[in-house]
């Protein structure tokens, strides 16, 4: 069974989809000035609401 995952943006996740498609709705919504993040289903099924998501921090 192939893993999928969940983009979240805007405080909203989206549904789940393939790695190659997640990594193409980040990319659109970079363009359009929108930060968005790849997590895998089963950690948007932990953290269960975009509220409970902490930002990575790259410092």
């Amino acid at each position: 069974m192939e893993q999928k995952y969940i983009v979240i943006a805007e405080n909203k996740f989206s549904q789940p989809m393939a790695r190659e498609d997640a990594i193409k709705a980040v990319k659109a919504y970079d363009q359009k000035g929108i930060t968005g993040y790849i997590v895998s289903e089963e950690e948007a099924r932990r953290i269960k609401d975009p509220s409970n998501f902490n930002e990575p921090k790259w410092e």
